[in-house]
């Protein structure tokens, strides 16, 4: 689940940004002269309040110390303060070298161990000198499910969800019904009479079901499920294998009816030779599309 987040927030980090920066620069003053800390907590509490989820907000000063008391609604937060130098993290060091507010990756939180994403936004006075940075720490899954909310696709991204899981389990259902027919066909027809049409046809739909269960898989887990590989040939890679199963099916189909057609049917060879040629052609296609897609990834 924790990847599936980390994935999430980084599809959504921009707009996540945008709008907690936009919070932070509404209620905090900037660059004004005689800015005090009474002013900058202030603000602090109002973006808490209007953000129920937030662990925490808090001040550093210039040199990275916690000066002010957490800012929460939540009890275990109160009475909480890091008395050690903040210098050295990731929020107040690229806030500090940026000069404007940013977001973090999420990292686990100094209180409790979750994970958390801390929005951050240096305070200067009106000579551009550094007096304090305002931190906001945030949950994970807090801040995915906020910002699903503001952008208003949480029932989109649901339905989604349950529309390709119906898809991925009627093809499924396909898959082993055709997987079924297959091994029954094969042990009826191959062991006690040795039937090669029938054990042509057993391997197409064996090989069909290998096919669905390729598709059925990419839908599941990238659909549903929501893991997606991050590698750029992962949905080429699925295309491919489902592509390579259905040339294998229908080569096998070409060959079935050559046999077939030149016992009972000469006349008809000519069908299964273009069934054939399609098969070649498709396999062609295939391997040009292979050989691209690989150049354009190295």
């Amino acid at each position: 689940m924790l990847i599936r987040e980390i994935q999430e927030f980084q599809k959504i980090r921009k707009d996540a940004r945008a709008y907690f920066c936009y919070l932070l620069q509404r209620n905090l003053p900037n660059r004004l002269p005689n800015i005090g800390i009474d002013v900058i907590y202030e603000g602090l509490e109002r973006i808490v309040h209007e953000i129920p989820g937030a662990n925490a907000a808090y001040i550093l000063d210039a040199g990275g110390k916690q000066i002010s008391k957490m800012i929460t609604v939540k009890e275990k937060y109160k009475n909480f303060q890091v008395e050690f130098n903040q210098a050295n993290r990731t929020y107040f060091y690229k806030a500090v070298k940026e000069k404007k507010c940013i977001l973090t990756d999420p990292y686990p939180s100094l209180i409790g161990g979750d994970m958390v994403v801390s929005a951050a936004m240096p305070i200067f006075n009106d000579k551009g000198e550094l007096l304090y940075v305002a931190v906001i720490d945030l949950p994970l899954d807090e801040i995915l499910k906020f910002v699903h909310q503001e952008r208003g696709d949480t029932w989109a991204h649901n339905f989604n969800r349950v529309v390709y899981g119906i898809f991925a389990g009627a093809l499924f259902a396909i898959c082993v019904l055709l997987f079924i027919d297959g091994i029954k066909m094969f042990f009826t027809y191959t062991i006690n009479n040795i039937d090669v049409k029938k054990m042509f046809e057993s391997t197409i739909l064996i090989t069909l079901s290998l096919a669905l269960f390729d598709l059925v898989k990419t839908l599941l887990f990238e659909e549903v499920i929501g893991e997606k590989e991050d590698h750029p040939f992962a949905i080429h890679k699925t295309m491919i294998k489902f592509l390579g199963s259905i040339v294998i099916a229908l080569a096998i189909e070409g060959l079935m009816l050559v046999f077939k057609f030149a016992m009972i049917a000469p006349q008809k060879l000519m069908y299964a030779a273009m069934l054939l040629a399609a098969v070649t052609f498709l396999l062609i296609g295939l391997a040009y599309y292979m050989k691209n897609v690989g150049k354009d990834i190295k």
